[in-house]
């Protein structure tokens, strides 16, 4: 029996999901607002004793490694890091986007006669996504990258093939991306039961990171705001 730990903090929603031998066994999450650091271990000490297991049971730990948000990355990272420390287990990485897009070519069952493909989205502010372009198997066809939506985006994809975009980045595109190839679909967020296929094959391959070293995929540089003070410069 192989059971892992997956942490999904990358976006609002904080989720962790109890994995068994590649099948989600039990999943907490929640989308209150700034709750990442408060939920967190509490999620992960009640997935473990609702399914009557221990710490000491687990063969690794998972984690979303992004891009995502700054803030929620650094704290499921740091608590994935600590408890592969803790009880000395592999730590393995999930692109956030891969595990979303895996998630949906899952559930999406509408039938085109052209192929299918999946753009997650994850909002980056104004009219910037984080997104990448994965087939119905779930392997990049374009990398991770953080684009301004424009009139044109994604063209080159949309011209042979149905998108399909979500994320809660992908509302805000809706307007913009008017081809009759685009397929919009709402109220879609990552979740850590969406990992569950790609870790167990990274652990079976033996994919980890060093943990001591492992930082997430931020994509782009934090900048912090300058507080609007009166009378600081």
């Amino acid at each position: 029996m192989t059971l892992i730990l997956s942490i999904e903090t990358a976006t609002l929603v904080c989720s962790v999901a109890l994995v068994k031998d590649g099948k989600v066994l039990a999943v907490k999450e929640t989308s209150k607002k700034n709750s990442h650091s408060e939920v967190i271990t509490v999620f992960i000490d009640e997935l473990l004793k609702e399914s009557n297991l221990d710490y000491t049971d687990l063969n690794a730990v998972a984690v979303s490694k992004g891009p995502g948000s700054y803030t929620g990355l650094r704290i499921g990272v740091s608590t994935a890091k600590g408890l592969c420390f803790a009880l000395d287990i592999p730590l393995i990485s999930v692109n956030t986007l891969q595990s979303m897009s895996g998630g949906m070519s899952k559930d999406y069952n509408k039938k085109s006669n052209l192929p299918t493909l999946f753009c997650p989205m994850i909002d980056a502010r104004r009219m910037e996504v984080y997104c990448a372009i994965f087939d119905n198997n779930n392997r990049e066809v374009r990398k991770t990258k953080a684009e301004i939506i424009e009139e044109g985006s994604f063209a080159e994809y949309l011209k042979n093939n149905k998108v399909v975009f979500f994320g809660d980045g992908a509302s805000k595109c809706k307007n913009v991306i008017s081809h009759p190839n685009a397929v919009f679909v709402d109220d879609i967020h990552p979740s850590a039961a969406n990992m569950a296929e790609i870790v167990n094959q990274k652990f079976q391959e033996n994919q980890f990171e060093d943990v001591a070293y492992f930082e997430p995929f931020y994509l782009k540089e934090f900048i912090a705001g300058k507080p609007n003070v009166k009378g600081l410069k």
